[in-house]
């Protein structure tokens, strides 16, 4: 009984530590370009090759939630098109499904390029039940519409969803 009970207390005490270690619930901010205050988490790699590769986040102002993506390579800054294209994803419940364009930039004194979709309430709804498993981003360059396979990280942007509602709730408590 005792042995049980000990059990029972490891496993709590490994999944509380395991939960807080792991979490990916360190909002941080910055200023964006136009002056108002950006809340982000850092960028997670969802795919990798030594071709190409993609890393992104969820973004709100707190008035909207963007889905920010660093697709590699991307096209040189001064050979660029202004990648104006929504993006397709595809989510675990295997529908497909298309986000705003927002605003495409150059950071990092350009060398990182930064696409930002606009998510609607619809798009929050569907992000937080199901998984991204591919994006789609028309480059608009020789390479086309790129397709992107989530590998690595499919439920990175559903928890992020997930911590940036459960701070915005505590918020909204505190006042």
């Amino acid at each position: 009984m005792k042995t049980k009970i000990l059990k029972s207390l490891l496993t709590l005490l490994f999944s509380t530590l395991s939960v807080s270690i792991f979490s990916q619930c360190e909002i941080l901010n910055r200023v964006s370009p136009d002056g108002s205050m950006q809340y982000y988490m850092e960028p997670v790699n969802f795919y990798w090759t030594k071709a190409k590769s993609l890393t992104g986040c969820i973004v709100t102002d707190k008035e909207s939630y963007f889905l920010e993506l660093r697709p590699i390579p991307f096209p040189p800054k001064a050979e660029r098109k202004k990648i104006k294209n929504d993006l397709t994803i595809i989510l675990s419940d295997g529908n497909s499904y298309k986000i705003d364009h927002f605003d495409t930039r150059y950071v990092e004194e350009d060398t990182v390029m930064e696409i930002l979709y606009l998510i609607k309430k619809d798009d929050v709804d569907n992000l937080l039940k199901f998984e991204v498993v591919e994006t789609k981003i028309d480059m608009l360059d020789d390479s086309g519409i790129r397709s992107y396979v989530f590998k690595l990280h499919k439920s990175a942007l559903k928890e992020q969803l997930e911590c940036f509602l459960k701070e915005e709730e505590n918020s909204k408590k505190k006042k």
